[in-house]
Order: C-alpha cells, then sequence, then structure tokens
C-alpha cells in the first residue's frame, strides 16, 4: 500500500506498528487512526450483527466504529490513542 500522508508536513520521528502481522511505519505523535487511514486500511471492524465491514466515521472517540485490538486490549477507540513503536494491532478483516 501506498503512503496517504502530505508530504510538505513535517513530522516527528517514525515508529513501527505491526497491523495483523504486517510492518507499517507511522510517525510519534499520530492517531492510530491516521496511521493505519495513511497505510491504506479502510475496514476496522465488522458488525457484530451482520458482520459487514465498517470504518471509522467520526474519527473524535464518539461512534466506536474504529475500535480494534491493541497489544492485546480489544475494543480500543484507534482516533483516540496515540501510536507507539512495536504497537500490535489485529483489526477484523
Amino acid at each position: 500500500m501506498d503512503d496517504l500522508r502530505i508530504g510538505s508536513i513535517k513530522r516527528k520521528d517514525k515508529v513501527t506498528l505491526s497491523v495483523n502481522g504486517k510492518k507499517i511505519e507511522a510517525y510519534q505523535g499520530e492517531t492510530l487512526l491516521a496511521a493505519l487511514l495513511a497505510a491504506g486500511y479502510k475496514q476496522l471492524k465488522r458488525s457484530p450483527i451482520n458482520h459487514d465491514p465498517r470504518g471509522a466515521l467520526c474519527g473524535m472517540g464518539v461512534c466506536f466504529e474504529c475500535i480494534v485490538t491493541v497489544n492485546g486490549i480489544p475494543n480500543t477507540r484507534s482516533c483516540m490513542t496515540e501510536v507507539e513503536n512495536n504497537m500490535e494491532i489485529k483489526i477484523d478483516e
């Protein structure tokens, strides 16, 4: 996947995340949602009722459509979580 970040913005140090076992790069200060979207991840979970793919909606912690598992902790709002080096992320594909 291509990086979807705007190239002209100055960023902090790079960190590495693992998303379903695949390494992606992020930058300190980014939210996990921003890093996932920049790496091309649009689907973050599935509907608990009919299992339709779901993605982030509000990006500010209200809708809970961006929940993922972070370092084994389920139901973590990716829009409210700042990236850290070596985070292990599980999304429902």
